[in-house]
């Protein structure tokens, strides 16, 4: 085995890692693909004999990379994100999960708490993924964000803040999350407006991403109010019967294909028995990137 070989093997052992790290830091499966992409460049072109903690130094560079990606995308981006964006979700079957899925669905980073980092500037999404995710010190996290490990540490402060005045997590337990997303598909099945609201918060709010080409009924929206999301859901109960369960970002969700063709996926938010938040990615070209196969 050649040296390129070797080093190809040391970042294949590490790549798991490194995709969690660039996912919690992108939100999108893409262009966490990039990342990796890009770390994977940098170390075969960098001398790394001397490097005690290859783990550590591979994650400063994704988080370096990560950064300046979001950077650009906060550059590129003329409007304020819109409320109704859901990053891309990790799906896969309920009865099995591969290794690298394993590694993204760990510590149950939902699509709610995603959400919530998307709201964060760029270094406060930093700082808070590398040390509250992944215990990465603020010393080697300051270079990184260009700030002191004081003010490194201040961003981490405010983005933990703002992801604890978000709404609750969801509930652990898988049982529980799947007997109030069932009883919420059997109530869009059978078109029973009240049942809807029964397993609904009253306060649910509902995010449906469907990209920036679908308008309509069909078309991105935020929706509040267990009334509200109840006759949304009703308008769309045509395609409950072609919805499965899935394991969407370690929870409890639904995969909607109809004719082989994705249509949505929808992860929840469960509550003290109510479904408390629902997202749901509904945007072709997005649906056509993520990997069904898996599911």
């Amino acid at each position: 085995m050649d040296d390129e070989e070797l080093l190809a093997d040391r970042f294949h052992a590490h790549r798991g890692h490194l995709r969690a790290v660039a996912y919690r830091m992108l939100g999108s499966l893409s262009e966490a693909d990039d990342a990796l992409q890009e770390t994977w460049l940098r170390l075969s072109r960098s001398d790394v004999s001397e490097v005690r903690n290859l783990a550590g130094w591979l994650t400063t560079v994704v988080g370096r990379i990560c950064l300046d990606m979001l950077r650009s995308r906060t550059a590129r981006r003329e409007d304020p994100m819109v409320e109704s964006f859901v990053p891309d979700p990790v799906i896969a079957p309920l009865e099995r999960v591969d290794p690298e899925q394993e590694v993204l669905l760990a510590d149950s980073v939902g699509l709610a708490l995603l959400v919530v980092l998307e709201t964060l500037e760029p270094a406060e999404r930093l700082a808070f993924v590398l040390h509250d995710m992944f215990a990465v010190p603020f010393d080697d996290i300051a270079p990184i964000a260009g700030r002191t490990s004081t003010a490194t540490r201040q961003l981490a402060s405010r983005a933990r803040r703002r992801v604890q005045s978000a709404e609750p997590a969801t509930d652990p337990d898988l049982g529980r999350q799947r007997e109030a997303v069932e009883a919420f598909l059997a109530a869009s099945r059978a078109g029973d407006f009240d049942a809807l609201v029964a397993v609904l918060d009253p306060d649910v709010v509902l995010r449906a991403d469907s990209g920036p080409l679908v308008t309509g009924l069909a078309a991105s929206k935020v929706a509040r109010g267990a009334a509200t999301v109840a006759k949304g859901a009703l308008m769309f109960r045509q395609y409950a019967q072609y919805a499965r369960f899935a394991l969407v970002n370690g929870s409890i969700g639904l995969v909607t294909a109809v004719e082989g063709r994705p249509m949505s996926v929808m992860g929840v938010t469960v509550v003290d028995g109510r479904i408390t938040g629902i997202y749901i990615l509904a945007d072709p070209e997005r649906l056509g990137r993520l990997d069904f196969a898996a599911a």
